[in-house]
């Protein structure tokens, strides 16, 4: 679940559910009750850790969980028939994995694993039935399938409104964004994709993404130097998002 421009659903991605030892914010909890919640965590299953590289489902493998990324950072990637990947998106801690199959019942995505990371499952099926009997989950569940859809039209908008720029733009500010909900900084952090996920996930060629990074240092809003991001003017940085936005609606 990647937004790239954001949403203020982001701040209620997840509400507290209480494992053995630590709490993870879940929006599936939101305004269930205290009987609803402790059947909610009944179905969570043991924290299973994740290798870098490693995959935690496969494009094409039938749904059985739903995953909450208790840490780590992971990588949706899509593999067409011709065998060429294209990443289509980006999570980290306190997001899901797994939505892409619910219509199928099939992952149209694989998950793979940026760095070691942990992962909390919940059986789809258990989910579906205890949101029949709590309204209050079943609601929160139909929000967060809203929540992607609204996040592949923007993709779209993305892809085919945004020059080079703007898109690593945006993309950086949706980074910046979903750090600082988790109390980390938003000007300073670390990419945990390479530049060609990047470029994969944006729709650009490798030396595309090497201009746009080159122009907005240029521009004084932003520096990459390998994997470090230093966000030099944030307001600077959404204006130049906006922008688009005033240009282009």
């Amino acid at each position: 679940m990647t937004h790239i421009l954001g949403s203020a659903s982001e701040s209620q991605m997840f509400r507290s559910y209480v494992t053995n030892d630590n709490v993870v914010e879940l929006c599936l909890t939101l305004g269930l009750c205290s009987e609803g919640i402790t059947q909610l965590n009944s179905l969570m299953t043991p924290r299973k850790g994740v290798k870098k590289g490693e995959s935690l489902f496969n494009q094409g493998e039938r749904l059985e969980s739903l995953y909450a990324i208790r840490s780590g950072f992971f990588k949706t990637t899509m593999t067409t028939k011709e065998g060429k990947e294209q990443v289509s998106g980006f999570q980290m801690m306190g997001e899901m994995l797994g939505m892409d199959a619910i219509s199928t019942e099939h992952h149209t995505s694989s998950a793979i694993a940026l760095v070691d990371s942990v992962v909390y499952g919940v059986d789809f099926s258990q989910l579906q039935q205890l949101g029949r009997e709590f309204p209050a989950l079943q609601r929160n569940f139909m929000k967060l399938m809203s929540d992607e859809i609204v996040h592949s039209r923007t993709v779209l908008l993305m892809m085919g409104t945004m020059n080079s720029d703007e898109r690593l733009a945006a993309f950086l500010l949706n980074l910046s964004g979903r750090f600082a909900l988790r109390g980390y900084s938003p000007i300073s952090f670390i990419l945990r994709m390479r530049r060609e996920d990047i470029a994969s996930y944006l729709g650009l060629r490798m030396e595309t993404i090497c201009r746009a990074v080159t122009r907005l240092r240029e521009m004084s809003l932003a520096n990459l130097s390998g994997r470090d991001v230093e966000i030099v003017n944030l307001l600077g940085l959404k204006d130049h998002v906006a922008g688009f936005s005033r240009q282009r609606v």
